[in-house]
């Protein structure tokens, strides 16, 4: 893939770690400049200042905002800022706007008692964090003629949109939402050239997924059953973002794409390896010859 002409942005929302810093790390190094939203606290803004250096290694703008995605007047005021500063009228500068924000509330929805029920502000904060606003920069980004025709959409999404776990509710939900906002975006932006695309990773150590109870063990789980043997890593979601970003990918559009080795394909009863738990003599019994295509 050749590098991208210097006028070219990557929006990321949820920059500094994960998958959103393997993206806008990658995507640099592919003549990108990163438009990155961010919240962080002192403790981890050496990452981040680490990122904006690779960043700017490759060449590449790295303009970063700390502040929380879901703020309405923030969100207006960053745009408004990259508008003043990089915005060349009639051009459509963001060639790729990447929702990667893991932020929520994870408690049971009932519980045993009324102190462990999740409340309303943080079942809606969840929902409007991790799924609503995918809508909202996409609207203000289209309102600013920020996003054009060529423009792909990436959105982060997970097992969690039809498994469940404990205190997992309010993100099974929003992840849900966000898939199925993607399939109406691509309808609504398909006539303008725009595409849009959930990415489902496997199980991935990030710091969001530390946050899950039980998260050492969906990772045990993840690696035994993966075809591959681990698990899935930031940046083999960030290579597939590239490759979809290829000519000629258009037409890849509306989808949830597992990035994931086929983990979320293969069902898993505690096996250490494909045959822990098979009965062998069915194998050098059986007279089915693998060879035989008659």
């Amino acid at each position: 893939m050749t590098r991208k002409s210097s006028n070219q942005w990557a929006l990321i929302l949820g920059v500094s770690s994960g998958f959103g810093a393997a993206a806008a790390r990658e995507l640099a190094r592919h003549g990108y400049h990163i438009l990155g939203i961010h919240l962080d606290r002192q403790a981890t803004m050496p990452a981040v200042n680490k990122l904006i250096e690779d960043i700017e290694g490759h060449g590449q703008k790295a303009v970063f905002y700390n502040m929380n995605a879901a703020d309405e007047h923030k969100r207006h005021a960053a745009l408004d800022n990259f508008v003043d500063a990089y915005h060349r009228e009639g051009r459509a500068e963001i060639k790729v706007l990447m929702h990667s924000l893991a932020f929520g509330t994870l408690r049971p929805l009932v519980g045993r008692n009324e102190g462990e029920m999740i409340k309303k502000a943080q079942l809606e904060m969840t929902i409007d964090v991790m799924a609503n606003s995918l809508i909202y920069w996409i609207q203000d980004t289209v309102r600013r003629g920020l996003l054009g025709r060529g423009a792909r959409i990436f959105a982060m999404t997970s097992d969690g949109a039809n498994l469940n776990l404990p205190f997992y509710g309010a993100v099974s939900a929003a992840k849900a939402a966000l898939e199925s906002y993607i399939r109406q975006l691509a309808i609504e932006l398909g006539p303008r050239g725009i595409t849009c695309n959930a990415l489902l990773a496997g199980v991935t150590d990030t710091p969001a997924l530390s946050k899950i109870p039980g998260a050492k063990n969906m990772l045990y789980a993840a690696v035994a059953k993966n075809p591959f043997n681990r698990a899935t890593t930031p940046e083999d979601v960030a290579t597939a973002i590239i490759a979809l970003l290829q000519d000629g990918t258009e037409f890849i559009n509306g989808n949830t794409i597992g990035v994931d080795g086929g983990e979320s394909k293969i069902s898993y009863v505690g096996q250490k390896t494909p045959y822990q738990y098979a009965d062998l003599n069915l194998l050098t019994e059986s007279s089915w010859d693998p060879t035989d295509v008659s």
